[in-house]
């Protein structure tokens, strides 16, 4: 296979099949191989930016997701979001999200502040 542009699905799929049978060869970097794997990478990369974009997570999820990945409950969200009852609306779609609670859940939990501005998803 030679490097070309991605500009098709049958493209994308040949330079897929090609960046598999690289990686499982493990090349080292500044190797022809590992060139290769590198510039397949970066087209394949951008062909799926471009054809396949990812959406930010609702507000709700990723915060929900956070915590699952920290172990963190309500009351871990209390020095965010405010008292519990408030966690808990927020949680529950109840209440929106406040620019100083958007503010502090990036800052202190590391949430992707465009994730927390999105409007939510209402489940």
């Amino acid at each position: 296979m030679q490097i070309r542009p991605i500009r098709t699905e049958a493209d994308y799929k040949a330079a897929l099949k090609e960046t598999s049978r690289l990686m499982e060869g493990d090349p080292d970097l500044g190797t022809p191989e590992g060139d290769r794997l590198d510039v397949l990478v970066t087209l394949v990369q951008a062909y799926e930016a471009r054809h396949h974009p990812i959406d930010l997570p609702d507000p709700i999820e990723a915060i929900k997701f956070r915590m699952e990945q920290a172990g963190l409950t309500a009351k871990d969200l209390e020095p965010m979001i405010g008292q519990r009852n408030r966690v808990y609306e927020v949680l529950n779609r109840k209440r929106s999200l406040t620019l100083p609670m958007i503010w502090k859940l990036h800052q202190q939990l590391g949430i992707p502040a465009e994730s927390l501005i999105r409007p939510p998803a209402h489940a």
